[in-house]
């Protein structure tokens, strides 16, 4: 199975493609980055691109591809309306065109997260734009699903890119073993997200295409 991976220097990027090179089949992982990752692999091959909301000029090399894992995401503080809809929606958009143009089969995981808006008509606009981006996927010619996790326990060794957000697992890590079985419907990891992701990529459409943490903690258990 041929993989592309997007946000693969993310918190929950480096997971997956953690899940990725160790499984046996998974022979290619295709990560897209603006930036070198700084590590190495036989299965991995880093293509670099600095306009995301353009992918024609690198379609060859995502041609062919079983299924896309996309984990690039920002958080919407301290950003304008406009530019959290850019990378939010435009980004993955864009990505989503490409790597689907002609391959219907390919599967197209997006990570969306916990109170998405399905309806576009929610209050937070955060929301909204998550679900926009969810409806605009979904309803695209590939299988396409939507992962909302809650609460993500980094595992191995995965950081944030957010400084606030490396200082927040931090402090609450200790927190992560007792959160699990007093709340596990709104609690996951980066281990689980990237083997769920495979899990799914390998359903051949069926199944739910909305899945919360419960489900995506069993696919990847």
């Amino acid at each position: 199975m041929k993989v592309i991976l997007f946000g693969a220097s993310g918190m929950v990027g480096q997971g997956v493609l953690r899940a990725c090179l160790e499984d046996p089949g998974v022979t290619e992982v295709v990560a897209v980055a603006r930036r070198p990752l700084g590590r190495s692999a036989p299965k991995l091959r880093e293509v670099l691109h600095a306009d995301f909301t353009d992918f024609t000029p690198i379609a060859a090399d995502l041609a062919g591809a079983d299924a896309c894992f996309y984990c690039l995401g920002v958080s919407a503080a301290g950003r304008s309306a406009s530019e959290y809809e850019k990378v939010t929606y435009g980004y993955t958009l864009a990505a989503a065109h490409v790597v689907a143009a002609g391959n219907p089969r390919l599967t197209f995981v997006y990570v969306s997260g916990e109170g998405t808006d399905s309806t576009e008509q929610g209050r937070a606009a955060w929301a909204r734009v998550k679900g926009r981006t969810e409806n605009a996927l979904l309803a695209m010619d590939m299988r396409a699903y939507a992962f909302r996790p809650g609460w993500i326990q980094p595992m191995h060794g995965e950081t944030s890119g957010t400084g606030w957000y490396r200082l927040l697992y931090r402090l609450t890590s200790w927190f992560y073993p007792l959160l699990r079985r007093v709340a596990p419907r709104y609690v996951t990891s980066t281990e689980y997200l990237g083997r769920a992701m495979i899990a799914v990529a390998r359903l051949d459409g069926a199944g739910p295409r909305v899945l919360r943490t419960p489900q995506i903690t069993q696919l990847g258990s």
